[in-house]
């Protein structure tokens, strides 16, 4: 199947590892131009000549950092990205009477501010051209709360409702945007958590962890026009683990 991404750009955060990483590959794959972001400069570099893209540091959990960087990467692409990805990591953990107000404000500079400010600053440009797509990257917690993850249970939820709010906004304008919502995947961030299909395999009726290729596969369809017709969704890559419907 053709994408046909040819003539798209892309901005995708946390691009060095993980998801991240794995979408900004399958968007590459596609003919599409990327800028990655991750706050490892070094890193960075070394992750965007692998993959053949941009590579641009930043640390999207201060203030005002997403709005700067898609500057930089309209900069760099010549234009405002037609393909916008954001992509975080987790909050710290924790059960209510634990998380400090530090906490909780650290983790919506981190999950949800990061998201307004870049959608903000990406929009105009996908009005412009009439074109855009917006992905966030959130967690199967959006919909079933996790033990001892309430701040992340809390905001990914509530980007849940935003994700659908402003895509009604942007609809007419040629702009999608969804939310992918991971299950248990075999990133580096699982790996040091000791989460293996052999460990967690018995809850996902598919038997195993997922693939961060399957997930971007995903992504990389809803970026392209063949999907314009879908939009506000949460949809998950899961492996059947979620028991709602």
């Amino acid at each position: 199947m053709d994408l046909k991404l040819n003539d798209k750009t892309a901005l995708v955060f946390g691009g060095s590892r993980g998801l991240g990483r794995a979408v900004a590959a399958e968007l590459a794959a596609e003919g599409a131009r990327v800028v990655i972001v991750a706050r490892d400069a070094a890193r960075v570099e070394t992750v965007a000549a692998e993959l053949g893209v941009i590579g641009l540091a930043g640390d999207v959990s201060k203030p005002g950092a997403s709005r700067a960087l898609v500057g930089k990467a309209a900069a760099l692409l010549g234009s405002g990205p037609d393909i916008l990805v954001t992509n975080t990591g987790g909050p710290a953990p924790g059960n209510f009477e634990d998380i400090s107000d530090a906490a909780w404000q650290a983790g919506f500079d981190n999950l949800w501010m990061s998201f307004v400010e870049s959608v903000g600053a990406a929009l105009p440009a996908m009005r412009a051209k009439g074109f855009g797509r917006i992905l966030a990257v959130t967690s199967v917690a959006a919909k079933e709360p996790m033990s001892g993850l309430v701040v992340s249970n809390g905001l990914r939820a509530g980007l849940l409702g935003l994700v659908n709010s402003i895509s009604r906004d942007v609809a007419a304008a040629g702009i999608t945007v969804n939310a992918l919502m991971p299950g248990y995947t075999n990133t580096d961030r699982m790996k040091d958590l000791g989460v293996t299909s052999a460990k967690v395999g018995s809850k996902i009726p598919a038997g195993r962890i997922g693939e961060p290729e399957e997930f971007a596969a995903l992504a990389a369809f809803l970026a392209s026009e063949r999907a314009g017709y879908i939009t506000g969704q949460a949809i998950a890559v899961d492996g059947g683990y979620l028991q709602s419907i």
